[in-house]
């Protein structure tokens, strides 16, 4: 008679957390298209777009219109471009001192 020693673990399962943590980290997109037509004639399409992913995520394939969207930063656009001129200029300032 052999006894079965082995240990057994339960299932793993992920967290609400977890599961968070890897959509934020790799990415999640949803689309889809809703579609409102009367006697075959369409009336009203909305196209669906979503991307859920952390800053970072967005940043790295390229998306990071929030930075330059003045109606989410509180300034106007000609505050920002002036405020982009001054750091350019305090950058080139920089650069030759340390020649």
């Amino acid at each position: 008679m052999t006894l079965d020693r082995r240990i057994h673990e339960p299932a793993s399962s992920a967290t609400l957390v977890d599961l968070l943590d890897r959509v934020l980290d790799k990415g999640l997109v949803v689309a889809g298209d809703v579609s409102i037509s009367l006697a075959n004639v369409e009336l009203l399409t909305i196209r669906i777009r979503l991307l859920v992913c952390s800053i970072d995520k967005a940043e790295q394939i390229g998306l990071n219109w929030w930075r330059n969207d003045s109606r989410l930063g509180g300034g106007d656009g000609d505050e920002i471009r002036r405020l982009q001129a001054r750091v350019a200029e305090l950058e080139k300032q920089l650069k030759a001192k340390g020649r």
